[in-house]
């Protein structure tokens, strides 16, 4: 069985706190971390955002070995042809590198609208930009008629040297079923362990039904809080989440761990134990400095219990 990955995810790129994105990375892989997952909104709730691959592109020409996700790039909301393009490029500067994470977004529809996208259309054009951007960056020319996109011999060249695995982001049977017939895996948050085993076998059936073979590159965003005690952690990851999402950290308190290092290992182990191959820790300290050790003492114990 292939150990999984385990990589730290920046929160705070437009926060009064501030960060340097190239140091950060540059760190994460000093410590020896396996990623850096890179969110991505247009205009959040009141504006914030960063595009993901904008800072993929940052991260990988700032680190030698270090790989990227985009967790979850809000695919709809952007044209296929110009994403397929980006995607060569970075293939083509960091082969094997990025782990393209991809969803429909969804908290904030006025996000969506002011991108000129109709909020209940999502679902369709997501399906239409995977089959687009797939088939570009397979090479040759693609035609593609229909709702959305009108093609006719469509080429991005040279395409990428190495696969680039597109994730599919979500928690509604939509996003399940649509891991399995276009994606190559599914990127859970907000789940048990449990669940996430549940989901797995879905997306094998949903693949195995439009004759394909069963994605693998399952995925896990994972909030989590670190600290010297339970109660110390909770006062970080906390306040954060309930900044970003405007909701109660209580709603999400069940599936976001909060304590040492090791207590956070112990409850994402079951996860790898069900298919997960990919750990974003989406991780709360006192420091930026403290996130990144404690990831990666998370990221010893987790290897080491899955060698066992």
């Amino acid at each position: 069985m292939r150990q999984p990955t385990i990589g730290y995810v920046p929160t705070d790129i437009s926060s009064a706190r501030g960060l340097d994105l190239r140091g950060t990375a540059q760190r994460a892989e000093e410590v020896g971390l396996d990623h850096l997952g890179l969110g991505d909104h247009v205009s959040f709730y009141v504006g914030f955002g960063f595009d993901g691959l904008l800072t993929a592109a940052l991260v990988l020409g700032a680190t030698e070995r270090l790989s990227v996700n985009t967790c979850v790039y809000l695919l709809p909301l952007r044209h296929p042809v110009l994403v397929a393009r980006q995607l060569a490029d970075l293939g083509r500067l960091a082969p094997g590198r990025l782990l393209f994470g991809v969803g429909i977004g969804g908290e904030d529809p006025h996000e969506v609208e002011i991108c000129g996208v109709d909020p209940r259309t999502r679902g369709r054009r997501m399906d239409e930009c995977m089959r687009i951007v797939r088939d570009l960056l397979a090479g040759g020319p693609v035609d593609h008629h229909s709702q959305f996109f009108d093609l006719d011999a469509a080429l991005i060249d040279p395409p990428p040297a190495a696969p680039i695995p597109m994730v599919v982001g979500g928690r509604s049977d939509a996003a399940v079923s649509r891991a399995g017939r276009l994606g190559d895996g599914w990127f859970g948050v907000w789940v048990s362990a449990e669940r996430f085993g549940q989901v797995v076998a879905q997306v094998a059936d949903a693949a195995t039904a439009a004759g394909r073979a069963g994605p693998t590159e399952h995925a896990l965003n994972v909030w989590c809080g670190v600290g010297s005690s339970a109660d110390e952690a909770r006062s970080y990851v906390g306040p954060a989440m309930q900044a970003f999402y405007q909701l109660p950290y209580e709603r999400f308190e069940k599936w976001s761990p909060a304590g040492t290092p090791a207590q956070i290992a112990e409850f994402l182990i079951p996860y790898a134990a069900v298919g997960c191959r990919t750990f974003n820790l989406i991780i709360n300290g006192n420091s930026i400095e403290a996130e990144l050790d404690a990831s990666a003492e998370i990221r010893d114990h987790i290897l080491e219990a899955t060698r066992a």
